[in-house]
């Protein structure tokens, strides 16, 4: 296979045959994230997916999972991506999964019929980084939109069948107050907007980042291990939605945790007060063992 630059895909996506459609985040702005810094983003041509959809059949065989990288496939154009999806299907017949990364402009920018017809053509699952449902805190990570304009993207993809995977980021507000208003108005904003799954990480500086050199300098303070357990506490505290499949067992998160909303919800929650009670550092996940 080949690639440009270092690959990112969710880590439910480690089984999938990974097809790079654009290179960067049409974004790429976001003061947390150091994943694209280091390209300017494009869309590769056809010819050139196609070939590496061809490259992949002679090497797999046959595969059940894809998933169309870099940070946001959904912003090409339609008819492109749907092209890419019938050759996908056409090249794997055991193929039941495509999946990629969605941002919230990318998403505002297709209709729902392009959305629709996306989801008709075999795109499956979509990751979108919410981060927050904080109106503020959105401004000031840069993530592009508003509160509002976020929920909208994640409903239109709820609307059109999409299987949505909101992400979510603990720490991402700091201390204090900030931190419970973000972890209350994340809960609310997964409420109105019903994905499938919560995939919640915690905040970790990345170097070369606007959010780093704010912590360098002291203008940011991280919270510590038990202040973003706090966090997820309050936040599932405030989550009403039924049949939510809560993700918390990524490598960035202290403590792995992952359960179904509202079945799941006391126990995840009594397991969370337990540390949180005791200050068992045992229990939770090392530094040096923590990852992106």
């Amino acid at each position: 296979m080949r690639y440009e630059g270092q690959i990112y895909r969710p880590f439910s996506e480690a089984n999938s045959y990974l097809l790079q459609c654009t290179i960067g985040c049409s974004h790429n702005q976001c003061t947390f994230c150091g994943m694209y810094k280091d390209r300017i983003y494009r869309v590769r041509s056809l010819e050139e997916i196609k070939t590496d959809i061809q490259m992949a059949m002679d090497y797999y065989e046959d595969v059940e999972k894809v998933f169309l990288c870099d940070g946001d496939a959904v912003a090409m154009g339609t008819e492109i991506l749907i092209e890419i999806l019938r050759t996908l299907y056409e090249a794997f017949p055991s193929l039941r999964h495509v999946g990629t990364y969605v941002g919230p402009q990318s998403t505002l920018a297709k209709s729902m019929a392009e959305l629709t017809s996306l989801r008709a053509a075999g795109l499956t699952k979509v990751y979108l980084g919410v981060e927050t449902g904080d109106d503020r805190l959105l401004s000031e990570i840069k993530k592009g939109v508003t509160a509002q304009e976020m929920l909208q993207a994640g409903q239109n993809l709820v609307a059109a069948g999409f299987n949505l995977s909101s992400m979510v980021l603990l720490g991402i507000a700091g201390t204090g107050d900030r931190a419970r208003e973000h972890a209350i108005a994340t809960a609310e904003i997964t409420n109105a907007m019903k994905p499938k799954y919560l995939a919640a990480l915690t905040y970790t500086p990345v170097p070369h980042t606007p959010l780093y050199q704010k912590v360098k300098k002291g203008k940011f303070i991280l919270p510590d291990p038990f202040e973003t357990l706090e966090e997820m506490k309050l936040m599932l505290e405030h989550i009403t939605m039924d049949d939510l499949k809560f993700v918390g067992a990524h490598a960035s998160n202290y403590l792995p945790i992952n359960g179904t909303l509202q079945k799941d919800k006391g126990k995840m929650i009594s397991t969370i007060q337990n540390i949180l009670d005791t200050k068992d550092m045992a229990a939770l996940r090392s530094e040096k063992m923590r990852g992106l």
